[in-house]
C-alpha cells in the first residue's frame, strides 16, 4: 500500500483510505459482522486512513471503528464530522453561523465524537458541510483552532457542499483549514479547474469522497437496477436517473476497454492520478470489497494518454433533476 501526506500538517497515510459511511447504515441492510470483517480486513491489508462522521448511524460507525482499532499497534489515522446544528442540508445562504456552528454546540458534540471513537484526541475533525455565505465569518473554525490548542483535535477541515465546492476555497487561502474532503471521480471533475490547484499551493490535505459516483462507476448497475427502503441511493438514482447513468458509464467501459484496468480500478487510478489527493475513501462493506480497493494501490499509475481521455466524461449535472 502506497502512502502520500495528507497536506503539509499531516501524516502519511495510505492513499486509498476507507470511507466508513455504510458500516453505520444508510445503504440498506448491513449486518455489523461484515463491517467488522470488512475494516479489519483493510487494515490488515495496510490501509492507515478511516474516515467517518456522527451522522453515519447517529455514532454507530465511529463505535465500531473504536472497537477495531483498541489494542492495535499501527499507527491508523481516524477522521470524523460533525454537522451542523438542524435546518436545511445544504445550508442556506440566508443562515446565520452561529444558528448552525454554535460554539457551545460544536465543543459539546467533538466531546462526544471523542467518547464515540474512544480517545483523548481526533485526528482531524471536519464540518459536515458549508456555506459561501459563511465565509465572511468563519468563527466554527476560530473555535477548532482553540480546540486544536487545547490538544482535542490535531487537524481541522471541511467536507464540501456538493452542489457548491468551490465555496470553500477562500477558507483554504485564508489559512482556516488543514484539509479538504472533495468529491472528485470521473463524472465530477470540477474540482481540477481549481480547488485542487489551490490545495496544492496551501499545502491542504486532500480527501476524496464519492469515487464511484455512489456505486455507478463499478459499472454494476443495469437500467432495470433497483435499491431497497432506507438504500441512500434509492433517492440518488431516482426517476430516469439510473438510466441516464448506465448510458454514460458504458460508454466509460469503452474508453477503458483496452487499458487492462476494471471499472472500480479505472475510478481510482483517475483520482489517484492528481497530485493533489492526499487519500481516496472508496466505502467497503465487507472483506471482498477491502480487498479489491486495497489491491489498486500496488497497480500502475494510470496514463496521461488516459487520464486526458476520461476528462471528457466529466458529467456537469449539478443537482439531479426528475425529468431528462
Amino acid at each position: 500500500m502506497k502512502t502520500r501526506k495528507l497536506g503539509k500538517n499531516g501524516p502519511e497515510i495510505s492513499e486509498i483510505g476507507f470511507g466508513a459511511w455504510a458500516i453505520g447504515g444508510g445503504w440498506g441492510p448491513q449486518g455489523e459482522s461484515d463491517s467488522v470483517k470488512a475494516l479489519e480486513r483493510a487494515l490488515n491489508l495496510g490501509i492507515s486512513f478511516i474516515d467517518t462522521a456522527a451522522g453515519y448511524g447517529n455514532g454507530k460507525s465511529e463505535k465500531i471503528i473504536a472497537k477495531i482499532l483498541k489494542g492495535r499497534k499501527e499507527k491508523i489515522a481516524v477522521a470524523t464530522k460533525t454537522q451542523p446544528m438542524p435546518g436545511d442540508w445544504p445550508p442556506s445562504p440566508y443562515d446565520r453561523v452561529e444558528n448552525r456552528y454554535a460554539g457551545s454546540y460544536l465543543r459539546e458534540h467533538i466531546e462526544e465524537r471523542l467518547q464515540f471513537l474512544e480517545t483523548d484526541c481526533l485526528d482531524l475533525l471536519q464540518l459536515h458541510t458549508w456555506t459561501r455565505a459563511w465565509n465572511k465569518n468563519p468563527e466554527p473554525f476560530a473555535v477548532l483552532k482553540e480546540l486544536k490548542k487545547e490538544g482535542k483535535i490535531r487537524l481541522a477541515g471541511v467536507s464540501t457542499p456538493e452542489h457548491d465546492q468551490n465555496s470553500v476555497i477562500d477558507l483554504m487561502r485564508a489559512g482556516w483549514v488543514d484539509v479538504v474532503q472533495v468529491i472528485y471521480n470521473i463524472f465530477e471533475q470540477e474540482p481540477a479547474a481549481e480547488l485542487l490547484d489551490v490545495a496544492q499551493e496551501m499545502g491542504i490535505g486532500i480527501i476524496v469522497r464519492v469515487p464511484f459516483d455512489e456505486g455507478s462507476l463499478t459499472g454494476k448497475f443495469t437500467e432495470e437496477s433497483t435499491f431497497p427502503e432506507g438504500d441512500f441511493r434509492r433517492g440518488y438514482f431516482a426517476g430516469d436517473r439510473i438510466s441516464r447513468t448506465v448510458k454514460r458509464v458504458e460508454a466509460i467501459k469503452e474508453e477503458i476497454a483496452e487499458s487492462g484496468y476494471t471499472m472500480p480500478q479505472a475510478a481510482l487510478k483517475f483520482i489517484m492520478a492528481h497530485p493533489a489527493v492526499s487519500t481516496v475513501i472508496p466505502g467497503m462493506r465487507n472483506a471482498a470489497q477491502a480487498e479489491v480497493n486495497a489491491s489498486v494501490s500496488d497497480m500502475p499509475d494510470m496514463s496521461e494518454e488516459l487520464v486526458q481521455r476520461l476528462r471528457s466524461h466529466a458529467w456537469r449535472r449539478a443537482f439531479w433533476y426528475d425529468g431528462k
